[in-house]
């Protein structure tokens, strides 16, 4: 279990936001932060890192404190058993993808979760090429791996997938939730895409100016009711047009268009460019816009 209490004073170009959060996230479970461009999430990943120090508050993973102010207790980052995949790659441009992982290795570290790390993210073929020879996907997978060498306790993920198209995205996405319970892991991950949120995570943190607004389950983060059903697929509204007495929306899911029926109730605040949750109900399908 990660238990924190974080207090920071932030400052940047938009002015001071004082940090102030807790966070109780179970052991394997998959959690995402969640909000607005400055709401702290990044830095709430960089002080869980040891990256960035708190004014004020505590950490502890299990039974270990990571932070305590009163205690003066601060581990360094090195000695927190964690995995950090960055926007950028951060990967060396003059080695290669075998020797990027090597180089994560801690000194008598068994050199087959090396091996273990390629087979799994499927980079047999690319391992002894550079970083700038590899697309951005192919990059993502070698930061990922690399993340996972020293196997962490926690991993943390800020918008590793942000810049890939939709197919490249879908593909991560699946990489990350492979490893994410190959190597029973507790992961972080920041994300702006509810698509993507939904997919992945078990719970998640909705933050805003500094403070966590609702934490819960994706469906009862951004949709008013739950939904079942035996498929859930997140997409966009492109198209909605009326047919006799109903309705019919096209909704773009990945690079698949849909269409569904829908009641007028159903589409009264429904426009072209929501994001909605196609959902099957006694073998109809069923549209549930997202709240953002």
């Amino acid at each position: 279990m990660i238990k924190a209490h974080i207090y920071k004073t932030l400052r940047s170009a938009a002015g001071k936001m004082e940090l102030d959060i807790e966070l109780n996230i179970q052991k394997g479970q998959f959690v995402t932060l969640y909000g607005p461009s400055g709401a702290g999430k990044t830095s709430t990943l960089r002080i869980i890192a040891g990256l960035l120090t708190p004014d004020k508050g505590q950490i502890s993973v299990g039974d270990t404190t990571w932070f305590d102010k009163e205690q003066k207790i601060n581990s360094p980052t090195q000695q927190r058993k964690i995995g950090y995949v960055f926007q950028d790659y951060a990967l060396f441009p003059n080695m290669s993808v075998r020797k990027n992982l090597e180089y994560a290795l801690e000194k008598k570290q068994d050199k087959n979760i090396i091996d273990e790390l390629i087979s799994i993210v499927e980079l047999e073929e690319l391992q002894n090429r550079k970083p700038e020879t590899l697309s951005g996907g192919q990059q993502q997978r070698v930061a990922l791996a690399r993340a996972l060498v020293r196997q962490p306790e926690v991993l943390l993920l800020d918008e590793p997938l942000s810049a890939l198209d939709i197919n490249m995205r879908s593909k991560l996405q699946d990489y990350i939730l492979k490893v994410h319970k190959a190597y029973h892991l507790t992961t972080i991950l920041v994300s702006h895409d509810i698509g993507e949120i939904i997919k992945m995570s078990d719970m998640i943190y909705d933050l805003k100016d500094g403070r966590i607004q609702k934490v819960g389950e994706p469906m009862s983060i951004f949709t008013n009711n739950q939904l079942s059903g035996k498929f859930q697929f997140v997409g966009d509204v492109i198209a909605i047009s009326k047919q006799d007495v109903f309705y019919i929306v096209t909704v773009l899911i990945g690079q698949s268009v849909v269409k569904v029926v829908a009641q007028e109730k159903e589409i009264v605040n429904l426009k072209i460019g929501d994001k909605v949750i196609v959902a099957s109900k006694a073998f109809n399908p069923v549209l549930q816009k997202i709240e953002k």
